[in-house]
Formats: C-alpha cells, structure tokens, sequence
C-alpha cells in the first residue's frame, strides 16, 4: 500500500507526466530530425558528389556466395559505415538543437531570477528569497551599529 501511495504522489507531482511528454516529444522530433537529414541534406550532398549515395558506403569483408541457380550460400559480411555517417548526423543535429533549446531556456531563466530585471516577472520564490535577503543585511547593520 505504501508503494502505491508514493507511486500516486510521483504521478501527481508531474513527475510521470513530464517525463512522459517528453518522451513523446523527443520520438517526434527524432522523425523529423530523420527526415531533415534523410530528405533534404543528403540529396543535396550526394548532387555535389556526383550521386555519391552516403548510406550505402560500406566495406565488404566478404562477398555473398550466390548458386548458380541464384540461391543465397552464404551472405554478405561488411562494414556499413555509411549508416554510421548517417546516424552520426542525425545524432550531431539532434545534440545541437537540444543545446540551443537549453542554451534559450538557461537565458530566459537568469533573466526570471534578475531581480533588478522589470522586464521580465519575477518568480515568487526569487523575490522572497531577495527580501530575505535585504532584512538580512538590514539586521546585520542594524546589530553591527549597535555594538
């Protein structure tokens, strides 16, 4: 009984839901971050390259043994490090447009916490942990004048 309340006070917080939207959010933008890579930047580069394919490049280490009645003997073993490029891209995109999205919410956050900032609203915890602050300080004059 006491896992399924703690698991209740997991769900409710938003922990579970907040996860759960990412996921969401993150298999989506995998399929378009595939697409973008599969779709328009490859095209691109493989015209520049006289038709180079990128995703087909492989290393073969031996080839299909093949009947002569067109029957597959063995398959063919290679190094698909086309493949590899491909994903390293995807992978490469994917981890800079992450950084940017962090790189703006970092930003947007320090201008939240600025006190001094009347552009932006503070957040309620900021601004009683700077009054805190401030009697703080006051306190501390206030005592050090005295002695």
């Amino acid at each position: 009984m006491k896992l399924l309340n703690e698991f209740k006070e997991f769900a409710v917080k938003g922990n579970m839901m907040e996860m759960a939207i990412g996921i969401i959010i993150g298999a989506s933008f995998n399929s378009v971050i595939d697409v973008l890579v599969k779709q328009m930047l490859l095209p691109p580069l493989s015209l520049l390259s006289n038709g180079l394919n990128i995703d087909s490049k492989k290393i073969i280490l031996r080839e299909a043994d093949i009947s002569s009645s067109g029957k597959i003997i063995s398959d063919e073993v290679a190094i698909n490090y086309g493949f590899f490029i491909e994903t390293f891209l995807d992978f490469m995109i994917v981890a800079f447009t992450i950084f940017m999205v962090i790189k703006f919410l970092n930003r947007l956050q320090l201008q939240a916490e600025d006190t001094t900032n009347n552009k932006v609203s503070t957040p309620k915890n900021i601004k009683l942990l700077t009054e805190i602050n401030e009697s703080l300080k006051d306190l501390n004059k206030n005592l050090t004048s005295k002695n």
